[in-house]
Parts: C-alpha cells; sequence; structure tokens
C-alpha cells in the first residue's frame, strides 16, 4: 500500500476513533442535540474523513471502501452546506456508518 494512501486511512481511523471519545453509549439523540460543541467536533471529524477519502480515491480510484461517494459528498455538504445538515444526518452517520467504516478502514490497515 502507497505510503500516503496509508496516512489517509490513518487519519480516518483517528478521526473516528476521535468522534467515538466525544460519543459515549451513554449519550442520547437529545443530549447530542443539545451539546454545541460536541456536535461541532463531530462536523470536523467527518470533514476530515471525507476529505482523507476523496484523497485515497484520487490515487487508489477502486479502493474498497462502502459509500465513498456519499462521504465525500458528506464532507462537501458540511463545508459548503453547513446550515443543511441537520442534527438527524449526524447522528445517523454516528451510529450507522461509522462502524462499519472503521471495521474496513482497519481492515486495510492490517
Amino acid at each position: 500500500m502507497e505510503n500516503e494512501v496509508k496516512t489517509w486511512l490513518n487519519d480516518i481511523e483517528q478521526a473516528i476513533s476521535e468522534i467515538k471519545s466525544f460519543i459515549s453509549k451513554e449519550i442520547s439523540f437529545e443530549n447530542f442535540q443539545n451539546d454545541l460543541k460536541t456536535r461541532r467536533a463531530v462536523e470536523k471529524n467527518i470533514e476530515i474523513i471525507g476529505e482523507a477519502v476523496s484523497r485515497i480515491l484520487k490515487v487508489k480510484p477502486n479502493i474498497k471502501i462502502s459509500n465513498t461517494r456519499k462521504i465525500v459528498d458528506t464532507r462537501n455538504r458540511l463545508i459548503h452546506g453547513y446550515d443543511t445538515v441537520s442534527e438527524e444526518i449526524l447522528w445517523s452517520i454516528i451510529v450507522k456508518n461509522l462502524p462499519e467504516l472503521e471495521k474496513e478502514v482497519k481492515d486495510f490497515l492490517k
């Protein structure tokens, strides 16, 4: 694996780890909605994930990571359409998509 791709995969892994550290198993959606600092921290890490995936796709377009286009699109929406991203979308990403992405990235880094 190319060094830069490995670096970007590590960046994704780190961003997921940070999101997990902000979102404990006990936190409810309502608490997340009302915690501006946590929401902003999650948004920033999702932006990092999207940018890393975008860079990986330029070097390795056939990489076997699920939903790469959606990941990059989410990053773009957070940056350019920040006022159109709801807490529900962010929560859904955290709960449904990050565990799968984390597993895929860890598999690549093995």
